[in-house]
């Protein structure tokens, strides 16, 4: 798989909205699955939405929490060929 799109490094504000986004092509198609400490990302403020073509998913945070939320995201795109990964970094800043 090759990347299209990659995660860029995001300052967020306690309270607020990040957004992630990844993008893979490949043959066969790849699967994008996001990480947070090697760990898929679960949660309630978590919301990961699908591209309508399949080729790559919004990771989306909300609200920010100030330390839970602060991490590095790693996107991979896994296909039945290897598998390629990126990451960014996400700061949360306390709200005024």
């Amino acid at each position: 798989p090759e990347f299209l799109k990659t995660p860029e490094d995001q300052i967020g504000i306690s309270g607020g909205v990040a957004s992630f986004v990844c993008q893979a092509t490949g043959d066969p198609r790849p699967r994008i699955t996001w990480m947070k400490k090697g760990k898929k990302v679960s949660s309630q403020r978590f919301e990961v939405i699908e591209f309508d073509d399949g080729s790559g998913s919004v990771l989306r945070i909300q609200p920010l929490r100030v330390h839970r939320d602060e991490a590095i995201y790693e996107c991979t795109a896994t296909n039945s060929v290897g598998e390629i990964n990126t990451s960014a970094k996400l700061t949360v800043l306390e709200g005024k």
